[in-house]
């Protein structure tokens, strides 16, 4: 665990290569993550969701509604990556999204299911891909040409981490 409350599980670190075997993993840790996210919140109150996981964070609802904002953005790219010619993807503005209303107001169970049914889909698709597929890749306004292994390493990374911010924040308060 990290010291620093921004990044619980560490940095990313962008992997040189990614094998068959870290891509097996990579997917089992994605299929879990809407059962561990939900786990991470469960029996909390809506006061407890509205608290912040760090001084000037988001709350933890933010982060749940974030958490399948961001996953559907990805299961996007790698539909767009698997039948294009490394389509050009953009970035988008994650602070202000987790500003708009079905950010702040709506109850987290909404997020959480669309979360449990989008990693169904995309774990299916992940599942169903090939050596030659996995080495495709999209052109990320932010972040230059993306393998989809190397996304896919990416979002694996991006559930624990935010799964990380809630768990510390249970910890640190006894909840």
């Amino acid at each position: 665990m990290s010291e620093d409350l921004r990044y619980p599980i560490g940095k990313f670190q962008w992997p040189d290569t990614v094998s068959a075997e870290d891509r097996a993993r990579h997917i089992d840790t994605i299929a879990s993550a809407p059962a561990r996210l939900s786990d991470a919140v469960s029996g909390l109150t809506d006061e407890q969701l509205d608290t912040p996981y760090r001084v000037g964070g988001w709350t933890v609802r933010q982060v749940i509604h974030h958490v399948p904002d961001s996953h559907m953005n990805s299961y996007v790219r790698f539909k767009l990556a698997l039948t294009e010619n490394n389509p050009a993807v953009k970035g988008y503005d994650e602070a202000a999204w987790a500003m708009l209303s079905d950010s702040v107001d709506t109850p987290v169970d909404i997020s959480l299911l669309l979360l449990d049914r989008l990693h169904k889909r995309w774990v299916a698709l992940l599942r169903g891909m090939s050596d030659s597929d996995w080495k495709r890749t999209f052109h990320h306004s932010e972040h230059g040409a993306l393998s989809l292994e190397k996304n896919l390493a990416l979002y694996a990374w991006h559930g624990d981490h935010h799964i990380g911010h809630i768990e510390s924040l249970r910890k640190r308060n006894g909840w």
